[in-house]
């Protein structure tokens, strides 16, 4: 395994003094995949304290050191050196209520979560692999150490990290694993909803469609009103899934952005609230688009996502059943009032929601959208995004006219906006410029 100069340094150091020192963890599994690591941990047999005494010549991070973890500041980059330590008593799902710090490697990989990033590395022993983690990578196994229950009952975190690596590197849960991951679920609602949100939207980002069924019951967990999604017959002959499994197929043909993603995993969050059945047993939806914008933006808040984030899934869930015409006119007015940006985003997910339904479509729909796409980009490289930060003349220009400087200076440049959208204007500051004079003709 190879080292950067300043980790291999801290272990030389480390040893030079008599302590064992091991790099551990997430490096030494993606370095086993291959896989250059981001950040490097260290473990070690020397107490804190000793720690400090071996880097006093370093500026030092001690707000960890209560639970043996030294900061050591090289390059203007945290290194975070950690006591071989076990840990218990947990009493929030997450937080160990006492560290006890033990002698050897072997006992602090044993408090870790998965075998695969339960194992160390050290320049002069090798590896230290006691629980099979090497193998279970090899063979693509997901396996919690030692006893599955009492791992998720001491933080339950553990099982959106489960499903992230599971998703990440194409693991099969080995049985009794999976079985504690979904019984023990319920102590997700005891973390802090800003690590679930970052934990799951790493998941979401990385998931398939078959990552996501396997863990619906996980993911319901975090956003309650999907879990009437999941089973829930549409009775519809557009239809071949049911909610959660179209839902399913179709985050997961959107791009791997957390704003696409929540919205597909939410954009039809309500379809279960707002079903109602006609005298021929078909199944009908109307107003989810709306209720869903409604819950997804709950939802989100309820996690603590950026506000940002809760307003563009919300309104792309709101209009995902909007579909607009493929004419200029109307590509012209998307692109003054939402921007390219956002109505790509919209017919992304149009096109995906459309593509999930597991039969044959009308293509008459996809071919509307993607024509109105094509629109979008033709005007946009043409003539740019069509608002007023964009059009060809501004206040001062108005202003070198004549124009006073008031309220209708803002009108003014409004209705120059909407020749342009509209089509008979072009955005050009001549044309623009000619018609302003025009009207301030009228005016006096």
């Amino acid at each position: 395994m190879k080292l950067p100069d300043k980790i291999a340094n801290i272990l030389d150091r480390l040893e030079a003094r008599g302590y064992e020192a091991w790099v551990v963890g997430g490096c030494v599994r993606d370095s086993l995949l291959g896989i250059v690591p981001h950040d490097y941990d260290i473990c070690t047999s020397a107490l804190p304290q000793q720690t400090q005494e071996v880097f006093s010549d370093f500026a030092l991070v001690l707000a960890g050191v209560k639970h043996g973890t030294v900061g050591v500041i090289v390059d203007g980059e945290v290194v975070e050196i950690t006591t071989f330590r076990t840990e218990g008593g947990y009493c929030d799902s997450r937080h160990p209520g006492w560290v006890q710090f033990v002698p050897g490697i072997r006992e602090d990989l044993a408090r870790r979560d998965f075998t695969i990033n339960a194992m160390a590395w050290s320049p002069i022993r090798g590896y230290a692999d006691p629980f099979g983690g090497g193998a279970d990578l090899k063979h693509h196994v997901l396996r919690a150490v030692g006893d599955p229950a009492r791992r998720f009952e001491e933080d339950a975190l553990r099982i959106l990290r489960g499903i992230r690596f599971a998703a990440r590197f194409h693991l099969e849960p080995e049985p009794k694993t999976e079985q504690a991951m979904l019984a023990q679920r319920g102590h997700l609602d005891d973390i802090a909803r800003e690590r679930v949100m970052e934990e799951l939207t790493q998941f979401l980002c990385l998931a398939d469609t078959q990552d996501l069924l396997r863990w619906a019951q996980v993911i319901a967990q975090v956003a309650a009103p999907l879990r009437d999604a999941i089973g829930f017959e549409q009775h519809s002959p557009h239809h071949a899934y049911d909610v959660f499994t179209h839902t399913a197929y179709v985050t997961a043909a959107l791009p791997k952005d957390p704003v696409m993603r929540w919205a597909g995993l939410l954009h039809d969050v309500a379809k279960p609230a707002c079903f109602t059945m006609d005298d021929t047993g078909r199944g009908h939806f109307v107003g989810h688009a709306q209720v869903g914008a409604e819950m997804a933006n709950g939802i989100l808040t309820t996690l603590r996502a950026p506000k940002a984030m809760c307003e563009e899934v919300s309104w792309l869930i709101e209009h995902h059943m909007v579909f607009y015409p493929a004419e200029e006119k109307t590509a012209r007015r998307l692109l003054s009032r939402h921007g390219k940006d956002r109505m790509e985003r919209l017919l992304t997910l149009q096109m995906a929601d459309w593509g999930g339904k597991g039969l044959p479509v009308d293509e008459d729909i996809p071919n509307a959208l993607t024509e109105l796409w094509n629109q979008l980009e033709d005007l946009s490289e043409r003539e740019g995004a069509m608002s007023l930060k964009t059009l060809a003349v501004d206040g001062h220009d108005l202003m070198a006219l004549g124009y006073p400087q008031n309220p209708n200076l803002g009108s003014t440049l409004q209705r120059l906006l909407n020749l342009v959208v509209n089509g008979s204007l072009p955005n050009e500051k001549q044309p623009l410029l000619h018609q302003a004079e025009n009207w301030l003709k009228e005016m006096v």
